[in-house]
This record gives structure tokens, sequence and C-alpha cells, in this order.
């Protein structure tokens, strides 16, 4: 049965902290939902009511212009392993920017990962965790490099022509604050 919580609790964050894959979940008013999965231990626990993680970047920037024209963001832990549970965090998104002054103190808390391109704060309004007792079990392996090598190999100056390129706009041509 689900059950609904309004912050975080010692257990679920030591949850968050296993899982090596998590979800984000957007939209603005109109266009397309956007949901998309992250890794590479880019996900920080700041408190009870909020998370943080760490952007990189990649093909597209939904959660970037869905946060800026709504604000709504989900994120979703699912666990593959014995213990089923899936949790949601409910609430408001806000974006870091290199630029910002928080960046630096924020960016000291994730591993060092080329490509970084900005953080993503989520105020936590409410969250609830379901049973998951229909997910499939998997072995985690590993992480993927091929995000980090890719990265290396554009080096600071291609990705910032790669996100002035591909990452101004959503696919729903919202703007997302990224390449300007």
């Amino acid at each position: 049965m689900a059950k609904f919580y309004s912050a975080l609790t010692e257990d679920l964050m030591d949850f968050i902290r296993a899982q090596h894959l998590f979800y984000t979940g957007s939209a603005a008013a109109d266009g397309r939902i956007n949901i998309s999965p992250k890794g590479l231990q880019s996900l920080c626990i700041l408190d009870a009511q909020r998370v943080a993680y760490l952007d990189l970047t990649g093909s597209s920037a939904e959660t970037a212009a869905h946060l800026r024209a709504d604000g709504r963001l989900t994120l979703m832990f699912c666990s593959f392993d014995d213990a089923p549970l899936i949790l949601r965090l409910y609430g408001t998104g806000s974006l870091i920017m290199p630029d910002d002054m928080e960046w630096a103190a924020l960016y000291a808390l994730f591993p060092p990962l080329p490509g970084a391109r900005q953080i993503v704060v989520l105020n936590i309004e409410s969250l609830q965790t379901s049973c998951g007792f229909g997910v499939p079990r998997f072995e985690y392996s590993g992480e993927r490099d091929d995000l980090v090598n890719w990265a290396n190999k554009k080096g600071e100056a291609g990705l910032r022509q790669y996100r002035t390129d591909k990452n101004r706009l959503s696919i729903d041509g919202l703007p997302t604050g990224l390449g300007d």
C-alpha cells in the first residue's frame, strides 16, 4: 500500500543512497512530458526536504526548460534488488548555474564529472512510497563511462558549443537557459 510523507526519513535517505539509478519527471503546461534516467552517482541529499543532482551535458535539456516554464519536478527511485520499494519525491525544482553564488558549495558535494551544466535542486513538498512488487530484479554491474568519455573528448570549449547548438531549446521549443 502507498504511504505518503512530508519529509524524508533516515530509512528513506538510506534507500536513496543505495540506488544507482533514478528518474526525473517534468512537464510544462503544454507539450511532452519528459522522463529521464540518471546515474553516475549524481544525486545528493541536502536535508529531509531537499535533494540535488548534478545535470550533465546531454542530447537534450527538457528538465531545464520545464522548470523554467512550470517548476514541477518528480524524482523516482526504484529498487531492483530483493527488497522491493518505489519512492517518488514531488516538489518544485530550481536550477543552479555555474555562475550562481550557490554553485561552488553545491558542486563540491558531487564527484567531479565532466560536462556539468547545472545543478537541479528539488524542494520536496511530499513523497510517496509504494510496494514495487511488480518490478523485476536486476543486478548492478557498473556505471557506463560513455557520457564521461564523450564529455572529456569534447573538452570545455566543445561542451559550451554543444550546449549552444543543441541545448538552448527543448524539443517543444521552450528556452532552457543553457548555451546562451
